[in-house]
């Protein structure tokens, strides 16, 4: 008998049985002491909701748009990492769970399938994430190929022009495909769903980078070349000229300061993502929820502001509306849905996420997403502007 998802703990915990623990731990962690990555949950928490009764419930409606992309619930898939590694052709699987439901999807640059691997698999176009290389060439013919392939917004992230240590990926030795080590080894198998699946498909490395940049022809060459790659050099020139090659819409992720979403609106970005990388990057930084509101204010209508980090149920994608956001990202939700079950499991989280949010609005007494506002909430005093700024200010 399948099991019974309730919720996406229960994918979760499944995803936990079914991955190597490199990859859970990639997908579980956050920098140094993971203060951040744990409050980008627990703040969610400090936000009550507002029950209201005796109201039409018929007709209700969370659909809603992302820069102009109408979509059945405003959630999109994140880019994450190393996806494939999590089920054997993981992207492919979640693009086209993304599809199906009439959400967003975005490829990482660092994905395990390709950019053409995701196209051919898939109708519906879906969005592309860039980290900004120093090798300027590649970058150029990754957007080319992005363009060429239909991606319809090139998600630039601005939080990892160097990366933050994340400790259980050092003690794991991280890599695509796995280093085999006698303890990876035996981890690996009692995994053997997952190594089935990786044993029938090819795609084991970055298929954006390897046999694309310069020198780097196989796995041997890439973990040098990227170690070197990140440009710590990416500023808003930078960003303004990448945003007039692409030609398109631009969404610009990893904003977590209202001077930063200035930036991004003078630069003539589509929208932003108020994220702190998962917590991945920043340890000791605000969580995503608790900054939203403070970015709202600075930006008002002049830019559209969607929000990732913490989300793990509908009422959490209620809460980041309800204070402002456009559109929120599933990150880790959507990927112990794909390691749990792969393509259903994907499906499976979106479900989850759209149902709670449906229910959640309704209890709350609205009927239409659009309608949704912090007259449903309540939120502790202080939780946005209790932070000195003499700390930011001088």
């Amino acid at each position: 008998m399948p099991p019974v998802i309730t919720d996406i703990e229960d994918l979760h915990r499944l995803y936990r049985r079914r991955v190597p623990r490199m990859f859970y731990d990639y997908c579980q962690s956050g920098s140094w002491t993971e203060q951040t990555y744990r409050e980008n949950e627990t703040d969610f928490d400090l936000i009550r909701l507002r029950q209201r009764v005796a109201v039409d419930m018929e007709g209700r409606s969370v659909r809603s748009t992302m820069i102009g992309r109408e979509v059945a619930v405003p959630v999109a898939l994140a880019p994450v990492g190393l996806t494939g590694m999590q089920h054997a052709d993981g992207e492919i699987l979640a693009a086209k769970a993304a599809e199906a439901m009439g959400v967003p999807f975005t490829l990482s640059t660092m994905s395990i399938c390709s950019i053409e691997d995701v196209a051919r698999n898939t109708t519906a176009p879906f969005w592309f994430q860039l980290y900004v290389m120093r090798d300027e060439d590649f970058i150029d013919r990754l957007i080319e190929r992005a363009q060429a392939a239909g991606c319809d917004a090139l998600v630039i992230t601005l939080d990892l022009q160097i990366m933050g240590q994340r400790h259980k990926d050092l003690k794991n030795g991280l890599s695509a495909p796995p280093k085999l080590t006698p303890t990876s080894i035996a981890n690996m198998m009692t995994k053997v769903q997952w190594g089935l699946g990786m044993a029938q498909t090819k795609r084991r490395f970055f298929g954006n980078i390897i046999g694309h940049a310069k020198g780097v022809e196989d796995a041997s060459s890439l973990s040098s070349w990227t170690a070197e790659q990140f440009d710590p050099r990416l500023d808003w020139d930078k960003i303004r000229r990448l945003k007039e090659k692409w030609g398109g819409k631009v969404i610009l992720k990893g904003i977590l300061d209202a001077e930063d979403a200035r930036m991004a609106l003078a630069v003539g970005a589509d929208a932003i993502v108020v994220s702190n990388h998962g917590g991945r990057q920043l340890d000791g930084a605000l969580s995503s929820i608790r900054m939203l509101s403070e970015i709202v204010d600075a930006v008002g209508d002049q830019i559209e502001v969607h929000m990732d980090g913490g989300i793990r149920s509908g009422q959490d994608v209620l809460k980041a509306i309800a204070m402002g956001a456009k559109g929120t990202y599933i990150g880790r939700a959507f990927i112990y849905g794909l390691g749990a079950m792969g393509q259903a499991g994907v499906t499976r989280a979106l479900e989850v996420i759209r149902r709670e949010l449906d229910v959640t609005m309704a209890l709350c007494g609205e009927k239409d997403i659009h309608n949704v506002g912090r007259h449903n909430l309540l939120v502790p005093r202080g939780f946005s502007g209790e932070w000195d700024p003499r700390g930011r200010d001088g």
